[in-house]
């Protein structure tokens, strides 16, 4: 069935934990007739928490997407000539700071977000984090101020917050009608009028009526600064509002907020309470107003692989098929699914793609619309459409899929790496190979999580985001793949850097009769510029000191090294190396003398270049009742924290620090301890800096012993 592209909606729902997000999910399939009984997060019912494991404890642990229609518009709760059916993807996007790389890959496919926010808590630090990934796609968002029926809850504050932390132009669109347990209705700023909603039938309906006596004032207030936002935005209305700012229509006002949020210049903020039943039904319809289709972006841009040349494709789908996966999930009953968006094109089951990272054909054997955890076979994708596909050999997060005879390289995703590993191994030695395969899986479906084998012990060590990204991922080897494991305890993952330049000769010599090996390099060793990822390699010799053909040899023999550090054998990040001469023997030299010769160098370099250890700082937000905050600042202070500010937000204190990861294990339950059990703490990392000495010293015998 072809459908009008201008009625889809590639949705996202995000913010900090406990927002609200999966219950405003559930409330969506309600009303829009996918479920017909709402699924409750704290009963473990709800159908986007479909895992054991976000049941059981009340978190969304893996993003998950869902499809559903939604008639716009409906007046009066009937259907209008310009009724159409919306066709809305939505993908519903964990909380949890452990789990950011999920929000990460979703926004990368979407068009546009409904952000949440609690009316109680407002701006929260993992809604920046969240936020700042969301700037960085450029993804045009609305906000949704949730829990209004929540003692303490204040919608204009949490709007005011929005302006003032994220930086953003948050102009209100309703005006609450009671709040805290009064919470009945909303104003419609644009329209005019007031909204009440039905208690009984989970707020199906709702009446239309006047704005009350008390709330015109504010109402006219607020509806005068939406104008003026507008008028602002859009030049043809701004001629009118001077003249006579009533004479600006509905229609005009809804087409220039369009524009705005589009243009990333206004957020239209709206409230109401999703566990209540109110709000959600007119977020709906702000989400059909306001939000882009596929079609409303021009085309999505990429490169040739072969010319390296910028290739645009339209969502049309008479263009050649092109699409993103984002996620690799595996499923008990139909095995391995690529969650992908197709940005041009279209797909039938059956055909072939060209997977443009490995340049290899993949058979798409067949292609499924998502509800949650539950599959619904389709027999063809078109643009702008967000499906899974299942029968491929070998498809990763990030890889482009596109007809074979039109390949397209759409840019990936930046994933951040690891900073907390633990050893595993399993309790029988009969599970050593189900083990492995099984971490493999896991770590081919999220790209935060990684297996390596420590040379020196042996040792299977796994790394992620936290503590409780580990756990969780435990918890899957016992549950999903049926491994018990004894695990070690939490090792901070270190990083080594240079930070001084050096210069160095390594002469590589080798005589064992017959022929020899021989490479003789100079090279300056040096800090790459701020931001830099990996090597970066140079080559100024002149005449041929050293043969073309060995240059390359000296850059992998570099790039290898790197993996281990010369202190403790860490991991470098980045670092610049610039070959400036050398020499070779006619007979002796070859590919592998000049490898070596550059690792050995770089162990041999890396001493007189000021090898430093780096450690993993965080980010971290404690809010407590004011009584406790000397003894948690206090506590900070002992664990080498820097405390940077002290604000108050609803009646707590809130602390801001910046910790070592190292000081930080078991965090959680010394600030209960502190504060008998009120403080809270969310913790993200932020950066790595250099570790002190003696803390370094302690961390490179650790390595060596």
């Amino acid at each position: 069935m072809a459908r009008d592209l201008k009625f889809t909606r590639n949705i996202g729902i995000a913010a900090h934990i406990d927002a609200g997000k999966t219950t405003t999910t559930e409330r969506i399939l309600f009303y829009t007739g996918v479920s017909h009984k709402i699924g409750e997060v704290h009963d473990g019912a709800s159908t986007m928490d479909w895992m054991e494991q976000e049941a059981e404890r009340g978190i969304t642990i893996t993003s998950a997407a869902t499809t559903c229609e939604w008639k716009f518009p409906i007046e009066n709760g009937q259907p209008t000539p310009d009724t159409k059916g919306y066709h809305f993807n939505i993908i519903d996007t964990p909380g949890h700071v452990d789990f950011t790389v999920e929000v990460n890959r979703s926004l990368r496919v979407l068009d546009g977000l409904v952000f949440l926010f609690s009316a109680v808590d407002g701006v929260e630090p993992q809604s920046e984090t969240n936020w700042r990934l969301a700037d960085n796609y450029k993804v045009p968002r609305i906000g949704f101020v949730n829990k209004m029926d929540r003692q303490g809850s204040n919608f204009l504050a949490v709007c005011q917050q929005v302006k003032d932390m994220l930086k953003s132009n948050a102009v209100p669109i309703v005006l609450n009608i009671g709040d805290e347990a009064d919470f009945k209705g909303i104003v419609d700023l644009v329209k005019n009028r007031a909204i009440v909603w039905h208690d009984d039938n989970f707020g199906s309906t709702f009446d239309i009526v006047d704005i009350p006596e008390d709330l015109k004032e504010e109402a006219a207030m607020l509806r005068a600064k939406l104008i003026e936002e507008v008028a602002a935005y859009d030049e043809n209305l701004l001629e009118k509002f001077m003249e006579d700012e009533d004479s600006i229509t509905e229609e005009e006002v809804h087409a220039a907020l369009r524009a705005a949020v589009m243009d990333m210049s206004i957020i239209p903020m709206v409230c109401g309470s999703a566990f209540k039943n109110k709000g959600v039904q007119f977020l709906l319809d702000a989400v059909c107003r306001y939000l882009p289709s596929p079609t409303d972006k021009e085309a999505i841009i990429g490169t040739d692989p072969d010319t390296g040349e910028e290739i645009a494709r339209k969502p049309d789908v008479k263009e050649p098929f092109s699409a993103l996966a984002f996620k690799i999930a595996t499923d008990p009953f139909v095995g391995r699914l690529a969650f992908f968006r197709a940005y041009s094109g279209r797909l039938d089951a059956g055909s072939y793609v060209l997977n443009n990272r490995s340049g290899k054909k993949e058979r798409i054997s067949r292609i499924y619309q998502m509800h949650s955890n539950k599959q619904n076979a389709i027999d063809f994708i078109e643009a702008g459409d967000i499906g899974a596909a299942v029968g491929f050999k070998d498809i990763k997060t990030g890889d482009t899929l596109s007809a074979e005879k039109a390949p397209i390289v759409l840019e990936s995703m930046d994933f951040p790496d690891p900073v907390i590993g633990i050893a595993v191994e399993p309790k029988t030695k009969g599970d050593v190979d189900k083990l492995g395969m099984a971490l493999a899986k896991l770590a081919e479906e999220d790209p935060t999580f990684t297996v390596k084998t420590d040379e020196a012990s042996g040792q299977t060590v796994i790394s992620g985001m936290g503590e409780l990204h580990l756990d969780i991922i435990v918890d899957r080897l016992k549950r999903e793949f049926k491994v018990e494991v004894n695990q070690g305890q939490p090792q901070v993952e270190y990083k080594e850097a240079i930070t001084a330049a050096a210069e160095h000769r390594e002469v590589y010599k080798k005589q064992s009769g017959g022929r020899g090996k021989f490479a003789d390099i100079v090279f300056k060793m040096e800090p790459a510029e701020e931001g830099t990822q990996g090597l970066v390699f140079e080559s100024v010799i002149k005449g041929g000191n050293v043969p073309k053909e060995f240059v390359p040899s000296v850059e992998k023999g570099f790039k290898e090294a790197m993996k281990n550090g010369p202190l403790a054998g860490y991991e470098m990040d980045s670092m610049k190396v610039t070959l400036t001469d050398g020499s070779f023997h006619p007979v002796d030299s070859d590919q592998l003398s000049f490898e070596l010769a550059a690792k050995l160098g770089y162990k041999a370099a890396a001493k007189a270049a000021k090898a430093k250890i780096m450690e993993p700082m965080m980010k971290l937000e404690v809010l407590t009742p004011e009584e406790n905050m000397g003894d948690i600042v206090g506590d900070l202070n002992r664990r080498r924290g820097q405390v940077n500010d002290m604000s108050d937000r609803s009646g707590s204190k809130v602390v801001k620090a910046i910790v070592p990861l190292s000081e930080m294990f078991g965090y959680v339950t010394a600030l209960r301890t502190l504060s008998s059990g009120r403080a809270t703490s969310t913790m993200e990392f932020s950066h790595y800096a250099e570790t002190p000495s003696n803390i370094s010293e302690e961390v490179i015998a650790n390595a060596k012993g």
